[in-house]
């Protein structure tokens, strides 16, 4: 998730970057850790927000006006969904706009780093940006199932439920995140760097199917909807799976982290 300064001045001509390579090459400094995530926001959607970033650094734009462009594009995908009957060109439509709106998420936090840090109110706006998006997603998918299609009452409570897995797994991965840095303050969160290559491309291709861009992938197929109800589903059993995963192993942290204050 980005954070950025929302309220930082904007930067003076002489600062900013004049150009796009001047730009890219700034923001190679400023990358977090990709160790673990899954392939495609590893190896393609920070990369192509990297280069959305350098465009946007180089115009003027600011953080938080790179994130309204990014809630734009997915918005206006989902909106497509819900009101759209199912066709190959929406599909592929929606799906570009999904990932351009993914690109432009990541970013606006490469850019923030680019201007020099962060803020809480560039954190809140793209976490409840983040947190709305995810709750809609599923919706506007069983809006169309239920106008446009002949789904089966099954497959209505597949998007139904795909949902609250969603949700339930964001807000897990955020409370988590405040629990450990709450639990150990200053401390680097993350353990990427002291697990072996091995068990980091292992953690990469387990996270495929709760990958976002996987989702916004599987929505090309809209037009099919044999497949895409196919694929759907079954990124929903594989969600549901590693979000029960998930769960177990963030409780065995979080009794861990209570041990210190037994004692």
């Amino acid at each position: 998730m980005a954070s950025y300064p929302s309220g930082a001045a904007q930067p003076s001509l002489s600062s900013r970057p004049q150009h796009v390579g001047q730009a890219l090459e700034q923001l190679r400094g400023a990358q977090k850790s990709g160790a673990g995530a899954p392939p495609y926001s590893r190896w393609v959607n920070r990369r192509f927000g990297r280069l959305l970033a350098a465009v946007a650094a180089v115009i003027g734009l600011r953080p938080n006006q790179v994130t309204l462009v990014s809630a734009a594009c997915t918005f206006t995908a989902l909106a497509l969904v819900a009101l759209v009957s199912p066709q190959w060109w929406l599909g592929l439509l929606v799906c570009a706009l999904l990932l351009l709106g993914y690109a432009l998420d990541s970013a606006d936090g490469q850019l923030a780093r680019l201007l020099g840090g962060g803020s809480r109110a560039g954190e809140w706006l793209d976490h409840v940006i983040d947190a709305t998006k995810i709750s809609v997603l599923h919706s506007v998918v069983l809006v169309s199932f239920y106008r446009f299609t002949d789904a089966s009452d099954l497959q209505l409570l597949v998007a139904l439920a795909s949902q609250a897995v969603s949700v339930v797994l964001f807000f897990g991965l955020i409370l988590i995140d405040q629990l450990r840095r709450s639990a150990n303050p200053g401390a680097v969160t993350s353990t990427a760097a002291t697990k072996s290559r091995r068990f980091q491309m292992l953690q990469t291709a387990i996270a495929i199917p709760s990958d976002y861009a996987t989702l916004c992938l599987c929505f090309a197929l809209l037009g099919w909807q044999t497949s895409f109800r196919a694929v759907y589903s079954t990124l929903f059993f594989l969600n549901t799976l590693f979000l029960l995963l998930a769960l177990a192993r963030w409780w065995r942290q979080v009794r861990a982290m209570d041990q210190p204050a037994r004692a």
